[in-house]
């Protein structure tokens, strides 16, 4: 899996790509969005899943302790457009409810900035 994060207007986005099945790539990106919520200001986030092929229950757990993240210190996090398979593991597992959905990173920062 591959992960890009950048910084941007307080938005923190991270562009997934490859298949988030909980192998040490997940753990790099904990790392990752770890080191970003060092500031205190970083509270909004959006997770790009529309170049993610394959997501499994350990790819799920990250995704959700992502959320959890975000959430305890009074932020948000936004799911792009998730691609087939990563869209179906979502609304098997009733995520769908949880998980704040975006067609595009324009209506994404929308969201985050309005949840705000």
């Amino acid at each position: 899996m591959r992960t890009d994060a950048n910084l941007q207007d307080g938005i923190l986005s991270v562009r997934l790509s490859g298949d988030l099945i909980g192998s040490p790539d997940s753990q790099q990106l904990l790392q990752t969005v770890d080191q970003h919520l060092g500031d205190e200001a970083v509270k909004l986030c959006s997770v790009d899943l529309s170049n993610v092929r394959y997501v499994n229950s350990s790819g799920i757990g990250v995704l959700v302790s992502l959320l959890t993240k975000f959430r305890s210190r009074g932020g948000e996090l936004v799911l792009i457009n998730p691609a087939e398979h990563p869209r179906k593991m979502l609304a098997l597992t009733k995520l769908t409810s949880i998980f704040t959905i975006a067609d595009d990173e324009a209506a994404a920062s929308s969201l985050l900035k309005n949840a705000n």
